[in-house]
């Protein structure tokens, strides 16, 4: 994972659209009875090949939600969407989550569960068939998810890094 593509994105003159991933509940026991906090996991992207993530912990759910919001623009990412789908197929872990994820013909839809298509609707991908193993727990899967994401290569890119004119990359 050494050669990720990442291109940090200034979160500034864009118009982001969050989502709620998983909202958890702690509680600390102390003699003075239970204190109850909040930490959210928020993705934000503007449906058009720009995602981030963010995690916000506060004594209440709103404000939660705001400082997970906040953290998300600060962790942008760019990703190749190509016709509404990714360019190839790729796999990301992270710790006990492993995600796959192959491009798919229009009129798919999103094909993931849960974690993985919040993030993948707010990157902007119409169509894809994408699996979760491992780990269930929705802040490694959005941590895979995104690690995928990382990953993915348009083959503009991969003609330059390459040297070769775009249609050898198609034609082998």
């Amino acid at each position: 994972m050494s050669n990720l593509n990442i291109i940090k994105v200034k979160s500034t003159d864009i118009e982001f659209k969050d989502r709620l991933v998983a909202v958890n509940r702690v509680t600390k026991v102390t003699k003075g009875g239970r204190t109850f906090s909040f930490s959210a996991i928020v993705v934000v992207g503007n449906e058009n090949g720009v995602v981030g993530y963010g995690l916000g912990k506060a004594k209440e759910v709103s404000a939660a939600i705001q400082k997970g919001i906040d953290d998300a623009k600060k962790n942008l990412i760019k990703v190749p969407v190509l016709k509404g789908t990714i360019p190839h197929q790729q796999e990301g872990r992270y710790s006990g989550s492993l995600v796959f994820m192959k491009p798919a013909a229009p009129g798919t839809g999103v094909i993931a569960g849960g974690a993985m298509r919040a993030v993948l609707e707010t990157v902007g991908i119409k169509n894809v068939l994408a699996k979760s193993k491992g780990s269930s727990n929705p802040h490694s899967v959005v941590k895979a998810t995104i690690n995928a994401l990382a990953q993915l290569r348009d083959p503009y890119t991969v003609a330059q890094v390459r040297g070769i004119g775009l249609e050898k990359v198609f034609n082998g």
